[in-house]
């Protein structure tokens, strides 16, 4: 999520499409997460409403997660094991091992993600700073053993695992979700506490729930694949204008596969199957459907980069992503005071449509503070204090 900055050997336009993806992906998992009140799901009564009204916010609450839900989180996550590419790259090339100190960086990050989770149940960096230590045992391998244990990952071994066991014993019943509890504790607390109440029991039931949803629900499985096949995109340069023209082809693939995936996780998630069904090969379909709409994302994004006239209209999003991780807590910070109980207490007055309006609103206002603040700055206020940690006491 730190914006790296490289030697002028490397072409800046494949740091610009990279920045654009992240500011992308960083602005619409803003725009979910306004809809979803920051985790806290309460909304007005659907009887005090118009028809009109409570159909606008499910089309809206629908439709935005179609686009966005699960696709540009696995962007996020992706241009996370690109960025490690890149200072691993840089390292190398220095003839130093980067492994001790990237381990020491992911625990640097569980600082951030603390600041992060205290504000805002259901953050991913605490996730990201536990799962991001396979990128230092993979760090040495091929291009080929790289792309290989990506697809290991992402082909979501566990559930399948689930899968093969539910269909050895069809009386199987699961146990119920580990997360509930803790995220009903958090939801109470969110609901009635203060200030200080709040951030306690987001910083403990809300940590909990977060990593046990991640677990239980194959989020945890599939980072660690996106992880890798984002260092895996880096070494084989990806990113490049040269290889742009490539991405057509992903992208038909990708949209080729996405289709059938998406009746299938719609079949094995629907009502009529058992909760064994769903946990498992449910979650395995249900992945690989937003994987490939991830693809889609990418491959049209830097398909479309390709112009001078997008470029220009990018912009904007290139600037939001440069400042990725401060914008991602500063958007934390907002919405706790926006929605929850301590706060102005939005989230039961402000429905699906008028959160993703407020969303927009604070979006325009962060690009803009971005555009300001890199004004005078190289990187965002948490980028740099992220740089320093990860550099303290050595030349980087």
């Amino acid at each position: 999520m730190e914006t790296i900055t490289t030697n002028r050997a490397t072409s800046t336009s494949r740091i610009d499409v990279v920045d654009v993806l992240r500011g992308y992906a960083v602005a619409a998992i803003m725009l979910i997460h306004n809809i979803e009140h920051f985790n806290y799901y309460h909304y007005p009564d659907k009887a005090l409403n118009p028809d009109w009204l409570n159909t606008l916010n499910t089309n809206v609450f629908d439709l935005t997660f179609f686009l966005f839900g699960g696709k540009t989180y696995s962007i996020f996550a992706i241009l996370f094991g690109f960025t490690f590419f890149l200072m691993n790259d840089k390292q190398n090339k220095k003839g130093k091992d980067f492994g001790r100190r990237y381990i020491w960086r992911l625990m640097t990050l569980s600082l951030f993600a603390l600041i992060n989770a205290a504000f805002f149940p259901g953050e991913v960096l605490m996730l990201y700073a536990i799962t991001g230590a396979v990128l230092f045992y993979v760090r040495k391998w091929n291009n080929t053993a790289l792309f290989l244990g990506a697809i290991f990952f992402l082909l979501q071994p566990t559930d399948l695992w689930h899968y093969v066991y539910v269909l050895y014993n069809p009386e199987y019943i699961p146990e119920a979700r580990a997360f509930v509890l803790p995220w009903k504790a958090t939801m109470d607390i969110i609901k009635e506490g203060n200030f200080l109440a709040t951030l306690k029991g987001n910083l403990t039931y809300g940590q909990q729930f977060s990593l046990l949803w991640a677990i239980e629900c194959g989020r945890a499985v599939q980072t660690m694949g996106l992880f890798i096949f984002g260092f895996w995109l880096g070494k084989v340069g990806a990113f490049k204008p040269e290889y742009y023209n490539r991405w057509k082809n992903v992208l038909v693939v990708s949209f080729a596969v996405m289709i059938p995936l998406y009746f299938l996780k719609t079949h094995f998630l629907g009502a009529e199957q058992t909760e064994a069904i769903k946990r498992s090969i449910g979650t395995v379909f249900d992945m690989w459907w937003k994987f490939s709409f991830t693809l889609i994302w990418i491959s049209l994004i830097i398909l479309l980069y390709k112009f001078d006239r997008m470029k220009k209209l990018c912009r904007p999003l290139q600037t939001y992503g440069k400042m990725s991780m401060t914008n991602y807590i500063v958007q934390s910070i907002i919405g706790g005071i926006l929605y929850f109980g301590y706060g102005f207490h939005l989230a039961d007055t402000c429905g699906v449509a008028f959160s993703l309006l407020i969303g927009f609103v604070f979006l325009f206002a962060q690009i803009w503070m971005c555009k300001l603040w890199l004004k005078y700055n190289k990187q965002g206020p948490f980028e740099m204090m992220w740089h320093k940690l990860t550099w303290i006491f050595s030349k980087a």
